[in-house]
């Protein structure tokens, strides 16, 4: 009796911290499982000094509803922008319950 209360609590244990291994639902470098919130860059070009900025972002809930268009093309059409100077990226995640990943586009 005593086996199988150990094997119990062991594997009790073992269910709940792999819940909380999927909890970060917007991919980043920086890992924060319960808040997250970064910001980074990507790529840059050799285009002279950005005079515009784009922005386009996408969200997802639960890490299960995923929506929006964050895409580089959609980030240069909502800030003007025909010629690309850097390209960074914004990630918010809380708990896995609301995330949302941004492109942000810097050019002329």
């Amino acid at each position: 009796m005593k086996q199988i209360k150990v094997a119990l609590t062991l594997a009790g244990l073992t269910a709940a911290a792999l819940s909380l291994t999927a909890c970060q639902g917007v991919y980043s470098p920086i890992a924060g499982t319960t808040f997250n919130e970064t910001k980074y860059g990507n790529i840059a070009t050799e285009e002279s000094a950005a005079t515009k900025e784009g922005k386009a972002c996408a969200e997802s809930w639960f890490t299960a509803i995923g929506q929006g268009d964050a895409s580089i093309v959609a980030a240069k059409a909502n800030g003007g922008i025909t010629k690309v100077s850097s390209v960074d990226h914004y990630v918010k995640n809380i708990m896995g319950i609301y995330g949302q990943w941004c492109t942000i586009v810097k050019g002329n």
